[in-house]
């Protein structure tokens, strides 16, 4: 290959790279020509075939960029439908906060985005589904705590979250509150503390699954307190809910979208809250914190994630329409009549969360002994 040959094959190959509709053409017709050429030039000073074999290898790499999942840096996006994966049936506080920014996402992204309800394991089959799906950004997933920074700890996992994802933004964040239903005796957590250490048959509560925020703050009350309650795990925190309202099950550390609706309509009696602070919705219900248990704070969060080795351009185009769906002064209006607040964010900063909080929950999850099963 000769010095002006080889120059010209540079500069089609950093168009192709760079302008990839306009130059891929122009590139694969060059090199295909000079392959042809070199072949079969049986006076080539390239006996070995060194030149051709690399000028096939550098065909073959663009030419991969036509396969699916694969994306250069000015391929646009989106140019179809997000779908965005929720690890909950229908009814949970994931599913409603999705549906509050389904449409406000589809307008900044100029492309629908469409929810699709994975329930089971936690999230976990939800996440697996995400993992699986071609880098390319048009599968999404708003993964709540336990699949996050809960489940490795619980089940015999073949990856570390972590690392199977590229983090979007944290979604949404929020306390729970232990409700009853309003025909229990249970008025003050004091009366749940001692009808949960001597009471049979067992106290009861439920939860949207193992190792979600609602299971885990009844655990943590569990063994601070020295009850001997029964966890009731669900699909979804709305089917457990339903049972508690039913008086199947004598409570459920709700999350605010399972609860508000019910408190206000006076069939569920609030009893305490999960976080440091009182909830803004309910400033008249104390905090199991405040209600002898110094230090107790089980907050729920959510964290939107793509599968990882999405690329970058695509990670900051789902960013920026992520950020500024949370930050919209309407939605955040919406979000905080449920109970709920928005938490907009870097992929840096949700990265170092959800550390933390895997390391929080797996050091409980340890100390209690908490099984998947």
């Amino acid at each position: 290959m000769t010095d002006t040959t080889y120059k010209r094959f540079k500069n089609l190959f950093s168009c192709c790279i760079l302008d990839y509709s306009s130059g891929l053409t122009m590139f694969i017709k060059f090199c295909s020509s000079r392959l042809e050429k070199r072949l079969s030039d049986k006076s080539s000073n390239d006996p070995t075939g060194y030149m051709a074999r690399t000028l096939m290898m550098m065909v073959l790499l663009v030419a991969a960029g036509l396969t699916p999942g694969t994306s250069l840096a000015n391929d646009p996006f989106p140019i179809k439908p997000i779908k965005l994966i929720v690890g909950f049936a229908p009814g949970g506080s994931a599913d409603t906060s999705v549906r509050v920014f389904q449409n406000k996402m589809s307008e900044l992204l100029k492309q629908p985005v469409v929810i699709e309800n994975r329930p089971g394991g936690g999230g976990n089959v939800a996440l697996d589904a995400l993992i699986k799906s071609p880098p390319d950004g048009y599968t999404i997933m708003f993964c709540t705590m336990g699949a996050l920074s809960v489940n490795q700890f619980l089940t015999k996992q073949s990856y570390d979250p972590l690392a199977e994802i590229a983090p979007l933004s944290l979604g949404t964040v929020f306390t729970n509150v232990l409700v009853v239903p309003t025909s229990s005796d249970i008025k003050t957590l004091a009366d749940y503390v001692r009808k949960g250490k001597n009471d049979k048959p067992l106290v009861s509560f439920g939860s949207a699954g193992i190792g979600t925020v609602g299971h885990l703050s009844g655990e943590m009350l569990k063994l601070l307190a020295g009850l001997s309650t029964q966890h009731i795990a669900y699909r979804s925190g709305g089917l457990a809910t339903n049972d508690v309202l039913a008086g199947t099950v004598s409570s459920i550390f709700a999350s605010p979208p399972e609860s508000l609706v019910h408190i206000e309509a006076g069939k569920l009696r609030p009893i305490a809250t999960t976080g440091l602070q009182r909830m803004e919705a309910l400033p008249n219900v104390p905090t199991v914190a405040e209600s002898g248990y110094p230090g107790f704070e089980a907050i729920n969060w959510s964290a939107f994630v793509a599968p990882r080795n999405t690329p970058p351009h695509v990670l900051r185009q789902l960013n920026a329409a992520i950020v500024a769906t949370l930050s919209d002064s309407d939605i955040q209006a919406r979000m905080k009549k449920i109970g709920l607040e928005t938490m907009p964010s870097t992929p840096e900063e949700t990265a170092n969360y959800i550390r933390r909080e895997a390391n929080k929950w797996g050091k409980l999850i340890k100390e209690t002994g908490i099984k998947a099963n």
